[in-house]
């Protein structure tokens, strides 16, 4: 994606953050006729020894899984917390409006997950994240009836081999930063996710001073 320097973070534990707080991804290979092909699902992250490997799952009938096998390289977006910027946040009026947001953009390479137990580790790690008393249910179906229901899926690890993250929250404008922060903390769920992105990034500082890093 475009990267103006500004935007950009080398930092991964923020992009794990980012991630993890908002795992609905969208993976995107590419189809026999070459063109795009996007599967919107939820993704678990590992970091293996410094490694990030994403996974997730698919119904069989989908044929995304069977693209992944001939083309294992892929892409994985995902988008956090987004808003409008009103040019209201500048002390003066030659601005224009724009809209700030959060991404993480990953190459991956895929290998898929077809043996009955490894998915059903796998979708123990989903539920993990989304509704860990769902475990128990989830054993309490039976055998053949987990069974069934694992024959209807394949499996995927999305091993990470590319990683890009954007925070664009108009650091290159200091002037603009405790107003558009202030905007934003009496805003929606997502303005108010922005707003403490701010200061997690130390784009305010103390006493009224701002800053711009990343």
């Amino acid at each position: 994606m475009y990267q103006p320097p500004h935007f950009k973070s080398d930092d991964r534990a923020v992009a794990a953050r980012l991630m993890r707080e908002n795992p609905f991804a969208s993976l995107i290979s590419v189809d026999d006729a070459g063109l795009p092909f996007v599967t919107h699902l939820p993704l678990h992250l590992e970091d293996r020894d410094g490694e990030f490997v994403l996974l997730g799952h698919c119904a069989k009938p989908n044929p995304h899984w069977r693209f992944l096998r001939q083309r294992p390289t892929a892409v994985v977006t995902f988008l956090g917390p987004h808003a409008f910027q009103s040019p209201k946040i500048y002390p003066d009026l030659a601005r224009v409006p724009s809209w700030n947001y959060l991404a993480v953009h990953c190459t991956v390479a895929a290998t898929l997950v077809e043996d009955p137990a490894a998915k059903d580790s796998l979708l123990k790690k989903l539920i993990g994240d989304h509704e860990p008393p769902y475990a128990e249910q989830w054993r309490g179906l039976g055998e053949e009836f987990a069974h069934k229901m694992l024959a209807g899926i394949v499996g995927f690890e999305l091993k990470v081999v590319d990683l890009q993250c954007k925070l664009k929250l108009n650091q290159h404008r200091p002037e603009s930063h405790a107003a558009l922060r202030a905007g934003y903390a009496k805003g929606n769920d997502d303005e108010r996710e922005l707003a403490r992105w701010m200061d997690t990034l130390g784009m305010l500082e103390p006493h009224g001073k701002t800053g711009g890093r990343t």
